[in-house]
């Protein structure tokens, strides 16, 4: 298998392991959603032949090679940033955002979003993007018909709503009421 097209797999392969199914892989996430990389790396080379040689080192040439900031390593630990389903919540610490943020969805969800705004589903947080371009990918993985959203993150934030930096380009909320936002 090409280089990239291994990182690519195994990108998918921890997300679901740290944001989905940790108890599958029989790991244990503190309360940031951290764990040791050797124990991620001896689970993942003891469950499959495809990760017998698996490395830290492969580990931040996978987070280096992707186009999405989606996992970092810091002091020997490794954590997926966003994108959690798992239940309870990360802790996260509150930031003041950009003054617009955008999200992206399909078509047939706006009417209820315009009622009862954007709520995490069944993820941990909103997610939401800083430009229409990242929106615009994100909605297309979920429908062709597309609806991107801008919020008003500024008016929202010193209004109380609470807003969490994951990555340069992805910013959560706990919600976001429908008066903060507006179709693009």
């Amino acid at each position: 298998m090409e280089t990239s097209a291994r990182f690519r797999e195994l990108s998918k392969t921890v997300s679901h392991a740290l944001r989905h199914e940790p108890w599958l892989y029989e790991l244990e996430l503190d309360s940031g959603g951290w764990v040791d990389c050797e124990q991620l790396i001896d689970v993942l080379r003891s469950g499959s032949e495809e990760w017998a040689n698996l490395t830290v080192d492969d580990l931040r040439a996978m987070i280096a090679g992707s186009d999405k900031v989606r996992h970092e390593i810091s002091g020997g630990r490794i954590r997926a940033i966003y994108g959690h389903s798992v239940p309870g919540k990360f802790a996260c610490a509150r930031q003041a955002p950009p003054a617009q943020l955008f999200h992206g969805t399909a078509q047939h969800c706006v009417a209820q979003i315009r009622q009862d705004g954007l709520k995490p589903m069944a993820r941990q947080y909103v997610h939401l993007s800083v430009d229409h371009e990242t929106a615009t990918r994100v909605a297309l993985r979920k429908s062709k018909t597309i609806a991107i959203l801008r919020v008003d993150a500024g008016r929202a934030h010193r209004e109380g709503i609470a807003f969490y930096n994951a990555s340069p380009v992805i910013w959560l909320a706990d919600q976001i009421p429908s008066p903060y936002i507006e179709a693009t």
